[in-house]
């Protein structure tokens, strides 16, 4: 019955889910691969965009808010004939109610497997999780992380308009306006653009309509695109960058960890060397030389620069999350488990796998969940200098950017929101973090008795 409930679920947004795989830059990737595997991906790119273009529930061909006055008062072309702002509001409401009720029944499906499934009538995990829901802090931050990651999965359906019609390539596409003379005339989104800008003395600020009849949740930019598209799709890009960093220095930093902590001798010298030369490097610098280096790659044509942003917070960035858990790895390897494994002649890959792995996968999900927010306002701030993620791809430290000559004038909000947006998420990541820590291990010390309890929540749950 759950399987039905999910699989429902799935159905009606199944379109949007393939919509933001397919949306991800295969092409430039299959491009490097051998010219006689390059056919192989031709029927699986034709079936992506079929399912890509599946309708949904939520979709703005439904709840259309892009519409024009009519000379005698009202609204056509919108949902129902609704004024552009209320369509946005309810397509909002729905996506937020949707993802909420996919929340509220996977809950309800760890509680059944938890009550009739699992063998084991209490794991550690039950502890942790209970917790957590106590952890007025953490739950804080899971809130705001929820509402980031929604904006970020959803972005195509919460914003205003799309991010080809409004920032990509205006031009091509066209807009029906009232004028001033009570005509219904025809503009490209381009020109629209140009008179719709915020730049201290011309300003469209928040929850108000620009002269062509469009809504602005929260203004425009001075080029007149609509502000709250370009955050929601920057959402999008600051999740895939801040998620693909912190899963490749996340599976680095496990590795070596292991690696070092059962072996030793050579091996973790070497990683001690190599790891501490990194971390002894200004950062900053790093990053902006690694930044400027690999401009001109094929690797920075991936999301205009943001695979390359990727990569280089995560080949900086392990050192940090393997010092983390090297102690709590090193602590494990000296267990009487682990020297029985050994003298039973287990092999090393499956004693690290199962019996080392579960005990620092507590403590790395703490540290990822903090560095994350410490990534975002690393790749705001290389936007914000010019030389994170190129246009006419979003993202929000280019809009500080842009914005920053009209914080003293009535277009403030051109740079404030983002930078606020930005303080919110990096606190919401702090706070979870905060909150999974204090789940993990109540005493919030590194005794024996609270790092056991740490090693079980993070392995069990079986």
């Amino acid at each position: 019955m759950w399987l039905l409930g999910a699989a429902a679920l799935l159905a009606v947004e199944f379109g949007a889910v393939a919509n933001t795989v397919m949306a991800m830059p295969w092409e430039l990737v299959v491009n490097r691969l051998p010219d006689a595997v390059q056919p192989l991906f031709a029927p699986l790119a034709a079936v992506g965009d079929a399912l890509a273009n599946l309708p949904t529930l939520l979709t703005r061909e439904i709840f259309d808010n892009q519409g024009w006055r009519q000379p005698g008062g009202g609204w056509e072309g919108t949902f129902l004939d609704l004024a552009p702002a209320y369509v946005w509001g309810l397509r909002v409401v729905l996506v937020y109610v949707y993802t909420l009720v996919w929340l509220g029944w996977l809950w309800k499906g760890y509680l059944t497997y938890r009550r009739h499934y699992r063998y084991a009538d209490w794991t550690p995990r039950d502890d942790v999780i209970d917790r957590f829901r106590n952890h007025h802090w953490g739950l804080f931050g899971a809130v705001i992380v929820f509402t980031f990651l929604v904006m970020a999965l959803f972005a195509p359906a919460l914003g205003t308009t799309t991010i080809e019609q409004n920032i990509q390539n205006p031009y091509a596409h066209e807009l029906k306006y009232l004028t001033e003379t009570g005509q219904v005339e025809t503009v490209t989104v381009g020109q629209a653009n140009l008179y719709s800008g915020s730049d201290g003395t011309n300003n469209v600020g928040l929850m108000t309509y620009d002269d062509y009849g469009r809504f602005h949740p929260m203004g425009t930019l001075p080029t007149g695109k609509d502000l709250f598209t370009f955050i929601v799709h920057g959402a999008r890009v600051s999740l895939f960058i801040g998620v693909t960093a912190i899963g490749l220095s996340a599976f680095l930093a496990a590795g070596f960890a292991l690696l070092t902590a059962y072996y030793k001798g050579l091996i973790d010298l070497a990683v001690v060397i190599i790891g501490d030369s990194i971390m002894s490097l200004p950062r900053l610098l790093l990053l902006l030389l690694l930044a400027y280096v690999l401009q001109g790659t094929w690797i920075a044509n991936i999301y205009n620069g943001a695979a390359v942003l990727a990569l280089i917070f995560a080949g900086t960035g392990w050192p940090f999350l393997w010092r983390a858990v090297r102690g709590p790895a090193f602590q494990v390897s000296e267990e009487e488990w682990i020297d029985a494994a050994k003298s039973f002649g287990q092999k090393p890959r499956i004693t690290m796998q199962k019996h080392m792995a579960p005990y620092i996968l507590g403590y790395l999900l703490v540290y990822a969940s903090m560095s994350l927010g410490g990534i975002i306002i690393a790749v705001a701030g290389l936007s914000f200098l010019g030389l994170g993620v190129n246009p006419p791809t979003p993202e929000w430290g280019r809009a500080i950017d842009v914005g920053q000559a009209y914080v003293a004038t009535k277009s403030w909000h051109i740079s404030i929101l983002p930078g606020v947006m930005i303080v919110l998420i990096v606190t919401a990541f702090n706070a979870l973090g905060d909150g999974i820590r204090d789940a993990i291990d109540p005493k919030s010390d590194t005794g024996e008795e609270g790092s056991s309890e740490v090693a079980a929540a993070g392995g069990s749950g079986a």
